[in-house]
């Protein structure tokens, strides 16, 4: 079944880098107090920010950006060895006002449109599972989005990204050597390791061990990250 998809057009887009795959697929929340407010300045030439796609809470899917054009919405970002993210993905805007102003779990509509837009996109591009990812992932330092309520154990149950299934996450018992071990599971999974550890475990736990966020290399995230690196070894 073909998504029905909105258009509402951005003027804040240009060419992709000659030759670059689109291999990165990119979840942010709008973090911005209404739909409406997150899609006008996402069309904003001022802002000169942008993204491919909207998705509301009521399921409402809006295109901004043609998937061929270059949108404006990962900033300065890193992952798996490559930068500048914008010239090699595809960005999804899911509607939510943030940490800022009332962070809320996602509704099961929405959830839904996600990730049916998701899989369209996934079966247009060569995107790996261990490249569907978060703004939080590939920008540690600057950005919290979509957070610990989104569902990504849900999206991956249906095909888009990866989680690790039956591992443990209570025990909160920090190894002597924790810090070390996070940081080489960290940049196999992909993320930079230039960062502050915190930085980097407490973006790791948003995304999978949302259960506790705390940017510490406990045993319960460090059985994590190993489950996630081993995924990525056979993505």
């Amino acid at each position: 079944m073909t998504l029905r998809i909105r258009e509402a057009p951005s003027p804040n887009h240009d060419a992709r880098p000659d030759g670059t795959p689109i291999d990165t697929l990119v979840l942010h929340y709008t973090g911005m107090r209404t739909a409406e407010e997150a899609i006008l300045r996402l069309r904003d030439p001022e802002a000169a920010v942008s993204s491919h796609y909207v998705v509301e809470e009521d399921g409402t899917i809006w295109r901004l950006v043609p998937e061929e054009r270059r949108a404006f919405h990962a900033g300065i970002s890193h992952w798996r060895g490559r930068e500048a993210l914008n010239g090699r993905s595809i960005g999804i805007e899911i509607v939510n006002p943030g940490h800022e102003w009332g962070y809320r779990p996602f509704p099961a509509l929405q959830m839904a449109a996600v990730c049916d837009l998701c899989l369209e996109i996934l079966a247009r591009h060569p995107i790996a599972a261990r490249d569907v990812v978060a703004h939080s992932d590939i920008a540690p330092d600057r950005k919290q989005d979509p957070g610990e309520l989104f569902d990504w154990e849900g999206l991956a149950a249906n095909g888009v990204g990866l989680w690790p299934r039956g591992v443990p996450g209570e025990d909160a018992a920090l190894p002597a050597d924790g810090t070390a071990r996070a940081l080489r599971l960290l940049g196999a999974i992909g993320y930079r390791t230039d960062l502050p550890p915190a930085l980097l475990l407490t973006a790791f736990q948003r995304h999978w061990r949302p259960e506790r966020v705390d940017g510490l290399a406990d045993a319960g995230t460090l059985a994590r990250l190993e489950a996630v690196a081993r995924l990525c070894e056979g993505d």
